[in-house]
C-alpha cells in the first residue's frame, strides 16, 4: 500500500486537511484525553516516535493528554532474564512479591522515564509520576466464571486517585505519564492491569475521551480476519463476542474497563490500532474515524 507523504500533497490538499481538523480542535480544546499506551506502539522505535509526536501535537492544539503506559513485553523480558515464567489468568498477570518489585523497577525506572524524556525531546513538557503516588488500591478479590476465588497475588483493585496534582500539571501544559501501579493501605505496592488503570484514571479525572492503543485494528467480528473491525460496539454485542470466544484473554479487561469508564461518565472510548501511522490523529481530527468505538 502506498503511503502519501506530506511533500506529495498540494497546498490546496494541505489546507483542506487543516480545515477538516479545525472543528475538532475547537471542540476538544481544554479536554483531558486518557491514552492507554502499550503494545507494538511502544515496542517499535519508529512507532514510538510517531505515536509520541502525535501526542505532542494533541497538547500543542490545547488538548491535555494523560498517558497510562503498559510494559508487558519489557516485563516478560526482565522475567526471562531472572528465570521467571509469566502466568496469566483471564488476561491478568499473576504477581508475587518478587515479581511486583521487578515490575516496579521496569515501569518506574525504565519505561515511564523513557516515555517522558522522549516527549520532552519532541518539544513538549512532560513529567513521569509512578502510579503508586496517584492510585490507592486494595488487594483484588477476583472470582472465576464458576464463582471460585482466584488469587492473583500483588494485583490491586484501584479505589481512589489523587488527581489534583495531575490536574495542575495538565493545565500547565505538561503531558503526564503514569505507570499502572498502586499503593495499599499498609504501603505495599500492587500491580494493576494497565487497561484497568487507564479506565479508573479516566473516571476519576473526568476525561472526555479514553483511547486504547492496541495491536489490532479495533474489536474484530472474527479474530482470524484482521479486516473485520466493528466500527461501533455496545455492551450486548460485547457479551455475545465473549461467549463466542472472539473477545478473550487480554481483550477481556480492555472491554470491561471500557464499559466501566462509559458507565462512570467518560464521553467516548476508542480502541485504535497503535501500529497504524497517526491512528490517534485520524481518529480525533477527521470526519471518518478508524478503529472501534465502545458504547453502552
Amino acid at each position: 500500500m502506498h503511503t502519501i507523504n506530506a511533500e506529495e500533497l498540494t497546498p490546496e490538499q494541505k489546507v483542506r486537511i487543516f480545515l477538516e481538523a479545525l472543528p475538532y480542535v475547537q471542540k476538544f480544546r481544554d479536554s483531558i484525553f486518557v491514552i492507554k499506551y502499550g503494545g507494538a506502539a511502544m515496542e517499535d522505535p519508529v512507532l514510538v516516535e510517531r505515536t509520541l509526536r502525535d501526542i505532542v501535537l494533541l497538547e500543542a492544539v490545547g488538548i491535555h493528554p494523560l498517558i497510562i503506559h503498559g510494559g508487558g513485553e519489557a516485563i516478560n523480558k526482565a522475567m526471562k532474564a531472572q528465570g521467571m515464567s509469566p502466568k496469566f489468568v483471564n488476561g491478568i498477570r499473576v504477581t508475587d512479591k518478587d515479581l511486583v518489585a521487578l515490575i516496579e523497577k521496569v515501569l518506574c525506572k525504565e519505561i515511564g522515564p523513557f516515555v517522558a524524556q522522549r516527549i520532552i525531546e519532541y518539544g513538549a513538557k512532560a513529567v513521569f509520576i509512578p502510579g503508586y503516588e496517584v492510585f490507592s488500591a486494595v488487594k483484588w478479590q477476583a472470582f472465576s466464571s464458576q464463582g471460585h476465588p482466584i488469587d492473583y497475588g500483588y494485583v490491586g483493585s484501584i479505589i481512589a486517585a489523587d488527581i489534583h496534582p495531575l490536574l495542575k500539571l495538565l493545565h500547565n501544559q505538561f503531558i503526564v505519564v503514569v505507570s499502572p501501579l498502586a499503593k495499599g493501605e499498609n504501603g505495599e505496592i500492587y500491580n494493576v492491569n494497565a487497561d484497568i488503570a487507564a479506565s479508573k484514571m479516566a473516571k476519576f479525572i473526568k476525561a472526555k475521551k479514553l483511547i486504547y492503543l492496541t495491536n489490532t485494528s479495533g474489536i474484530l467480528a472474527n479474530e482470524k480476519n484482521p479486516t473485520s473491525t466493528i466500527s461501533v460496539v455496545d455492551k450486548r454485542r460485547i457479551d455475545a463476542l465473549k461467549k463466542e470466544g472472539s473477545i478473550h484473554g487480554g481483550m477481556i479487561p480492555k472491554v470491561e474497563s471500557a464499559l466501566e469508564a462509559l458507565e462512570s461518565g467518560v464521553e467516548k472510548v476508542h480502541f485504535l490500532d497503535g501500529r497504524m501511522p497517526h491512528a490517534l490523529l485520524l481518529e480525533i481530527f477527521t470526519d471518518k474515524g478508524i478503529g472501534t468505538e465502545i458504547i453502552l
